[in-house]
This record gives structure tokens, sequence and C-alpha cells, in this order.
């Protein structure tokens, strides 16, 4: 792989430095950086270099000192620039690579660390791995929660990324029903949480239970809270429950022991607390890392400060809440046919998405960065939309989905399968990677993320899995779905099964690639050597022609025949 430079490029004075622009701004003269030379013609190849666009230097002759136009200027390129002479990228600087790279997405970046060797080591180190990981899965658990650590056990970001990308295939695979007994109503609230392998149920019975998924036993169970438990909530540390009679119920992990909370133990500020701030049913929570968020029928959104428990919002809608998720400084709401988004910050409303549905909005739930959000109603439909446009308007429909015959009563996304329970008995799965517009200039807000369509042509759900009676919930995690319904009973649907089969499969196309390879490298030597031979032979009858006799010379001291 290399690049060249525009041909009439001018030669620079020694004395001269140049400098990469770090916005916009016309120059003197410029290189172009051009096609992959030497590749093998793969048209995605070319997209890529496409992608690698004109950089614009300029002499430091030109420039005044303190510009505040320029930016910060770093020298980037040597002092002569020789026309039409190539380059391999490996003898450009290293930020200039940086930057080149940056203008790549994952699927290209994958692309160009198959060119050669030099490029696959470039590639795979590359920063932007993080990045990615980071916008479809959010921080890995564990270690990697603190901002600034590397990987566990020196895993490499591309090799986290590709390793959660192969495990996101799985769910169109095989999978074993599980069912975890104990309520004796049905479980109107699930709640996974993946990292540590522990679900977290509540429903009609009035009690909290938590139970280990990889064994199918329930860990612990609370006294009865008096009321349904419509809505429950977790992280590592905290559990918080919502009821019928207007409270938030919440434990705090047990001292030094994550993740393990002491649903008997003595009702005491230390472990265990209330809270109380609404007039009607506790619909909804949702916690973050410094607060915790309820919906309820009182028609408000409460935001409260998770250290010292107290109130700091009220956000008021028109209609009783449903649902809620939050994310950074903005939280999305649910209320009768609309979907609020709102600043938590300053208390503003930032977007208001009128009559969504055809009747109540029950369902809302919204990617990692924030940037798309789905909705379920009444209706049965699934709408998908485009939000935080800083151009009119602020949101944009990407795309309708009507999966169901009944309403649908609950949401759950993990990158990039979209999970919706229903009425009907039934979940469907759907994955938005489609919908979804890769190209790294789309950062830029004026740039729609999605790719055009027409909302209402998109591909109908990948999958439908039957479950038994009315569902109420559902969440997913990276290889297992978890639903409740009216029957009572916790169903997982596990991938895992999926994921050792693909592994395998995986393996076997490996060592068929290797065989098909090594046979490749016999034949080029076989060639190789047939062609040497073929040259020698060439030689030797040029040689007796030269010599006009046109017959062999034989060896002297052997009589002739």
């Amino acid at each position: 792989m290399a690049f060249e430079c525009l041909a009439g490029t001018e030669k620079v004075e020694d004395s001269s430095c140049f400098y990469v622009k770090a916005s916009g701004v016309s120059t003197n003269s410029k290189v172009r950086f051009g096609s992959l030379s030497g590749s093998s013609g793969d048209e995605k190849l070319a997209e890529v270099t496409e992608k690698i666009a004109v950089l614009e230097v300029s002499s430091t002759a030109g420039l005044k000192k303190g510009s505040g136009d320029w930016g910060d200027l770093r020298p980037l390129l040597s002092d002569e620039v020789v026309p039409n002479w190539r380059r391999s990228i490996t003898d450009l600087p290293a930020a200039l690579v940086s930057e080149i790279l940056d203008c790549l997405d994952a699927k290209e970046l994958g692309i160009l660390s198959c060119v050669s060797t030099s490029l696959y080591s470039i590639a795979s180190e590359h920063h932007a791995w993080k990045e990615f990981y980071h916008e479809r899965w959010g921080l890995p658990v564990g270690s990697l929660a603190v901002p600034g650590l590397g990987c566990p056990d020196k895993t490499s970001w591309k090799e986290m990324f590709v390793e959660r990308e192969f495990r996101s295939k799985t769910f169109l695979g095989r999978y074993n029903i599980e069912m975890l007994r104990g309520h004796a109503e049905g479980v109107h609230s699930v709640f996974l949480l993946a990292s540590v392998k522990l679900a977290f149920t509540g429903g009609y019975d009035s009690i909290v239970r938590m139970w280990d998924i990889e064994e199918g036993l329930c860990v612990a169970s609370s006294r009865s809270l008096g009321c349904t438990i419509r809505a429950v909530a977790a992280d590592t540390k905290l559990l918080v429950a919502g009821g019928t009679e207007g409270f938030i119920h919440g434990w705090r992990a047990s001292e030094g022991v994550t993740h393990m909370f002491d649903l008997r133990g003595c009702f005491t500020q230390n472990n265990e607390f209330r809270l109380w701030g609404h007039d009607g049913p506790v619909s909804c929570l949702a916690l973050d890392l410094s607060r915790i968020y309820s919906g309820s029928w009182d028609m408000s959104v409460c935001v409260w400060d998770r250290a010292t428990l107290k109130l700091l919002k009220v956000l008021r809608h028109n209609d009783w809440v449903w649902g809620l998720v939050p994310h950074d400084t903005t939280i999305a709401c649910t209320a009768g046919p609309d979907v609020y988004i709102w600043d938590t910050d300053g208390g503003n409303l930032s977007t208001l998405i009128r009559h969504a549905h055809a009747g109540e909005t029950y369902a809302v739930a919204r990617s990692r960065t924030g940037e798309f959000l789905f909705s379920g109603g009444q209706d049965g439909k699934i709408h998908m939309f485009e939000v935080g446009r800083r151009v009119m308007p602020d949101y944009l429909h990407v795309a309708t989905w009507v999966p169901h015959t009944g309403h649908i009563n609950c949401l759950a996304f993990e990158f990039p399968w979209l999970v919706s329970a229903s009425s009907d008995g039934k979940i469907a799965l759907i994955d938005v990677r489609k919908l979804l517009n890769s190209d790294k200039h789309s950062k830029a807000k004026k740039f729609s993320k999605v790719n055009t369509i027409d909302p209402t042509k998109v591909e109908p759900p990948q999958r439908m899995l039957h479950g038994f009676g009315g569902l109420f919930s559902v969440d997913i995690g990276a290889d297992r779905i978890l639903c409740g319904g009216e029957d009572g009973v916790v169903r997982i649907w596990n991938f895992e099964q999926a994921l050792e089969i693909e592994k395998r499969a995986h393996a076997l196309r490996h060592i068929k690639l290797e065989n098909r390879m090594r046979r490749r490298r016999l034949q080029l030597d076989m060639n190789s050597k047939s062609s040497r031979t073929e040259q020698c032979s060439i030689a030797a009858k040029n040689s007796v022609a030269s010599d006009g006799s046109g017959l062999w010379r034989r060896k002297p001291g052997k009589a002739a025949s």
C-alpha cells in the first residue's frame, strides 16, 4: 500500500515546515493521498481509500503567529515534497497515520488490516477500536469501568470488539429455554445484570427475587413489600424496586461484596431504604452512576441523588408515565401517546414527539450513544427515531415494524438487537445494523446517522420467539434473553449452545482456509521450480544454436557412435 503526491507539486525550501490544519481552511498547496497501489483491486479497498481525503498543507512562511484560525498546528511532514514520489504509509508520521485511520469505520479498518503485515499492526492497535466498542456496548465491566485503564488480560480492544460482534450473531442460532419458578403470581418486571450473571424480578406477589442465571437458582428473596412490584432496576452497588403504593424500595450491596444484596436483612439505613415522592404507582425505574430515576402514574418523573437520597427535580407530563431511559444528562420518557426527552440538568424539555403511537406508548429503549430511540405502543407498532439532531426537525423517524398482534409492553436494546415483548406472548428480535450509517463523517450532527430508507419498507424482524401467555417485560444480555409474564414463570432463552457451535464452525473454516493456502503455496513453489527448469532448457538450446553446428557437443574422451 502506497500513497503518491500529485504531479506538479512544487518543491519547498528546506527552511520551511509543513503543518496539517485542524479545521477546514483553504491553504497554499495540497498533497492528495490517492488509491491503494499494489492492491488486489477489491472495490471495498477503493472505498476505504476514497475516505482518505485531501489533506491540505501550507508553509509556515504565510502564517501569522497566534492566528486563531489555524488552531493547534503540528509539524507532520518532511521538509521536501518530491513530485510523483511513491511512499508507504509506514513512512508517514504517526500522527498523520492516526488522522487517516480516524476516517474509517470498524469494517473498513478491519479490511485495511488485511492488506499487509505492516498495516495489520498499525490498524489493529489503533485507538478507534476502543471508541467503536464504547459506542456499541459501553465500558466493559470490572477494572475497565475506570477511564484510562487498558484491557483485562492484555486483550486488545480489537479482539474484544471482534469477540462481541461474533457473539451478537448467535441470536440467530440454537437456544435452550430455561425456566425459573418461584413467583406465586405474574412477573411484571425483570432486570438482567449480565456482567455478574444475576437477574432480578418482581411482580404481583409483592416479592423481589434475585436469581443466579447460570445455575437457575433463586439466590435471595425479599419479604413482602405490601403491593405489586411494577419496576425493578439494579447495578453492582444498588437495587431498587417500585410499587403501586408510590414508594421506591432500595437495597445497597453488602459491605465488601458487590452485587450481593441482603434482601431479607433488617430494615436499617445502612443497607436498606425507602423513598416517597410519588402520589401514584411507580411504573418505571432506572439508575446511572449518580442518580435514581422514577416514573409514575401521577404524571411525573422524579430525579433523585443516589448518594444523599434527596429529590433533585420533578418533571411534569400530561399523562401517565409508562417508561423511561436515561442517557448522560438527558432522559427519554413515554407519557400517554407521546415521547419526551428532557435535559435533567436544567429541567427543560428538549424534544417532544407527539402521537408517536395510536393509543398509549408503553415502552421505550435507547442506544448506548443516545442517538437512537425506540418506542412501542398499544397499536402493536415499534418506531425507531434518530434524536439529538442539530437541524430541524430535531428528530427523524427512521423505521417502523409491526411484529405483534397485541400491544407492546416492553423493549430492550443491546447492539445490534432490539427485543420486544408483547401481550400476544411473542418476543421479536430486530437487527438494526442495516439502518445505521457507519460513515464516521456522520458524527458531525449535520449528517444523518441512518441510511435513507422508507420507514414502512424495512425488513421484518429476523426472529420471533414464542412465550406462554401474555408477556410483561423483557431484557437482553450478551447471549441470553430474559422475560416475565402473567403465568409467573421467568423464562431464559440461552444462546450459549449457538455460540459454541459457531465457534467450532469458525475453527473448521479457519483450518480449511489454512489448508487451501498451504496447497496454494506448494503449487506456487512447484510452478517456480518448473519455470526455472524451462529457463535452463531454453538457455541450453540457445547455446547450441549459437555455435552454428546445430549439434550437442560431445564430451572429450568418448568415441562417436
